[in-house]
């Protein structure tokens, strides 16, 4: 997922220093905190879970400092965790776009030669600030996800 920003640089008009990944963190007493990934375009997809996973620990300890959860530019909600299997995501300010991710579900799809198959599809919806991201950089975004999705190797090369 990493790469996304770096393969479509037009989406925030800038280049991406700083990115908020992973499950937004609702602590009691606070609210929901997105932990931010900085320079997430520099780093492998095991850094950036290891960051994430300690970010999102220490989220919940009430032990963020607010540099570590502000100044995102785009972020992930997953709620497909919890096996919802679609939603639209609200864009948390100053963020300009947000990534619902919902969850995997088994579907039958016609094959190639009109057999019908099963595959393991998800659906991921992108809001955007169309301030900053319009409608057809959205679409460029979510191709990007889409393609590395499908071909997950993509994103350790």
């Amino acid at each position: 997922m990493i790469m996304v920003p770096v393969r479509v640089p037009r989406v925030v008009g800038v280049k991406v220093t700083a990115f908020a990944l992973g499950s937004n963190e609702t602590v009691p007493f606070v609210g929901l905190l997105t932990p931010v990934i900085r320079n997430a375009d520099g780093k492998s997809l095991s850094a950036i879970s290891n960051e994430m996973k300690d970010l999102a620990a220490r989220a919940k300890e009430k032990k963020l400092k607010p540099a570590e959860y502000q100044g995102g530019s785009s972020a992930i909600s997953n709620l497909g965790m919890y096996g919802v299997r679609e939603f639209s995501a609200i864009i948390n300010p100053p963020h300009a776009t947000i990534l619902a991710v919902g969850a995997s579900q088994r579907r039958p799809v016609e094959a190639e030669d009109g057999s019908v198959k099963f595959v393991s599809q998800m659906t991921a919806t992108l809001s955007c600030d169309h301030r900053v991201v319009d409608g057809a950089l959205g679409a460029e975004l979510l191709a990007a996800f889409k393609a590395l999705i499908e071909s997950p190797v993509r994103m350790l090369v």
